[in-house]
């Protein structure tokens, strides 16, 4: 497979269970109904069309944007609250509110991962070891 394939396939699923995660968070009663298949399967399909989304604008000038971190986590909080919008009607009293929060968790989802996980994981590695360093004697 060509690093262009792998490239996209890795972003399929980071753009799959960032939507997903943010679309369980945001649903109402999403930590009461977390078993529920119904539920479930909505989050599933929000991730999944929001991650097919992003790998199709990798086949248009749009890719640029995915290389900014802000560019990306915009990118992702539209898509996400498209495939919101897409996957099922607003369970909140005013339309498309639920819809635009999801996108708006799913872009900050994706901003606080660009932070974390850039570099292998520097950050996180370099704060586990300050916090489990051993003293020297």
């Amino acid at each position: 497979m060509s690093n262009e394939w792998k490239q996209r396939a890795s972003l399929l699923i980071k753009r799959f269970w960032q939507p997903t995660s943010a679309c369980m968070t945001c649903m109402p009663g999403s930590w009461g109904n977390i078993v529920s298949v119904a539920h479930w399967t909505i989050a599933l399909q929000t991730g999944l069309l929001t991650g097919l989304l992003a790998v199709l604008l990798t086949f248009t000038p749009a890719r640029r944007l995915y290389s900014h971190r802000y560019g990306n986590a915009l990118i992702v909080g539209i898509l996400t609250a498209l495939g919101d919008a897409y996957s099922h009607a607003s369970h909140y009293r005013i339309p498309y509110v639920e819809h635009i929060v999801t996108g708006v968790v799913s872009g900050l989802l994706t901003l606080i991962a660009s932070f974390l996980f850039e570099d292998h994981a520097r950050r996180i590695r370099a704060t586990w070891a300050r916090m489990f360093r051993k003293p020297v004697h």
